[in-house]
């Protein structure tokens, strides 16, 4: 899992996902065929870039609308979705897009330049990777992978394919955000001592039902792809999959994703990861639902710092970082310290400065077309999401774990490192990587 050499090989790969050789030999590896079109679809930055949209309830449709006038296809297995989304569409475009319920067939479409994947969490990875391998650029939800192992093969599929990946943790693209680490990175608190992380509580409350039929709208198989087999239930599927780790991991990976971002940011720990975690949980005594109710996790960093990340009901949520001069707390538009002054008074010229993005879309679409990395690229996705399932397998596991983030491996901990995957059903499968 360090250095990649990619073992999928092309013609696997082609009848692994269904995409015609045709198509993806029409697919450049830089920015394909835009600059040579008229710009038929979009304005600014975002001008001639036609953007497929894959999952289209819940957060895909906001995610849809964020980029609306680029819409030019859209996918889901839910026909309810696809309707309304293809309705939408229509309405505010004034052109029906193409509609697709399966992934694979939608990437064969040689008009689509990018896509953008809204799905649950456990088919982020496999779409990411198809739709890099059929020369698409991606925006992917976050939390980016469900397992550790996905973000690696991910992270490697984009840079082998050269694809622009924008990971959808917008709080990156905020100025709050961003000014608040540049203060812990420039020393405004000191050493940095603590972070501390609160994420909310689970918001799982229909009421229980037996195991039924899947409804006709839905192609329940699709919808579970290489999750393990279950018995349809309506309170697992949809919004309420964040709540079942075959498809997620609670608040865990779904705020967790936001604010253990931002907590990688301002450490400057892009590239790396804790090396030791240990957590206690508590979970609903009725089991309607397997995620924690309420965690708390201590994650330790190599140089000493401390991230302490606490999840449930009358949390502080947001991210803290303490220092040996004072704390700074941000927050969804919230920046505040333990004196005014940390805040008001200017960095200097020679401060560090981070990534500036004004807006998420718009710096995936600029990249596309730059073929710059964008402010929460794959890797650094892949690292944040870490974090998340890191704590998730020491809840699980009941016990402190070690982690190696150079070679991405627990030490001395076989049980745990067979977690950082799981076998995909059939017929689905990830590629391997050395």
């Amino acid at each position: 899992m360090g250095s990649v050499e990619m073992k999928l090989s092309r013609r696997h790969f082609l009848r692994r996902t269904g995409v015609t050789a045709a198509t993806l030999a029409a697919t450049s590896l830089g920015f394909p065929s835009i600059r040579s079109r008229a710009a038929e679809v979009g304005t600014g930055v975002r001008a001639g870039i036609r953007v497929g949209v894959i999952g289209t309830g819940g957060r895909g449709s906001d995610l849809m609308r964020s980029a609306m006038a680029n819409v030019t296809a859209i996918c889901d297995v839910d026909q309810s979705h696809l309707a309304k989304a293809s309705a939408e569409v229509e309405k505010r475009n004034g052109r029906k897009p193409a509609e697709y319920r399966d992934y694979r067939k939608l990437l064969e479409n040689r008009d689509i330049d990018a896509v953008i994947i809204g799905t649950p969490d456990h088919w982020h990875a496999l779409i990411g990777v198809d739709s890099c391998q059929a020369g698409k650029d991606v925006y992917c939800e976050k939390p980016l992978t469900l397992t550790l192992r996905e973000g690696r093969v991910m992270t490697q599929v984009a840079r082998s394919t050269r694809r622009i990946v924008q990971t959808g943790s917008q709080q990156r693209s905020d100025d709050k955000f961003r000014l608040g680490c540049e203060l812990v990175r420039n020393g405004r608190i000191g050493k940095l001592k603590t972070v501390k992380v609160g994420l909310t509580y689970v918001n799982f409350d229909p009421t229980p039902v037996p195991d039924s039929d899947p409804p006709p709208e839905l192609d329940y198989q699709l919808w579970l792809g290489p999750a393990p087999w279950r018995a349809y239930n309506k309170n697992r599927v949809h919004y309420n999959f964040r709540f079942f780790w075959d498809y997620s991991g609670g608040q865990m990976t779904n705020w967790g994703a936001h604010h253990l971002d931002i907590a990688q940011w301002g450490l400057g720990a892009d590239q790396t990861g804790p090396v030791e975690i240990q957590a206690t949980a508590k979970f609903d005594p009725a089991k309607r639902f397997e995620v924690p109710v309420e965690s708390d996790i201590t994650y330790r960093y190599a140089d000493g710092t401390l991230l302490l990340c606490t999840q449930g009901p009358n949390r502080k949520t947001g991210t803290t970082f303490e220092g040996e001069k004072g704390w700074i707390h941000v927050n969804r538009g919230n920046l505040e310290a333990s004196d005014d002054e940390i805040i008001a008074q200017p960095l200097p010229e020679d401060a560090v400065r981070l990534y500036v993005s004004k807006d998420h879309m718009d710096n995936w679409f600029e990249c596309i077309k730059s073929r710059k990395l964008p402010i929460c690229d794959v890797e650094i996705g892949h690292r944040s999401a870490s974090v998340c399932h890191l704590g998730s397998l020491a809840i699980r596991l009941g016990r402190k774990l070690s982690w190696n983030p150079e070679k991405e491996e627990f030490v001395g901990d076989a049980e745990a490192n067979r977690m950082r995957h799981y076998n995909y059903r059939e017929p689905w499968r990830l590629p391997a990587v050395a």
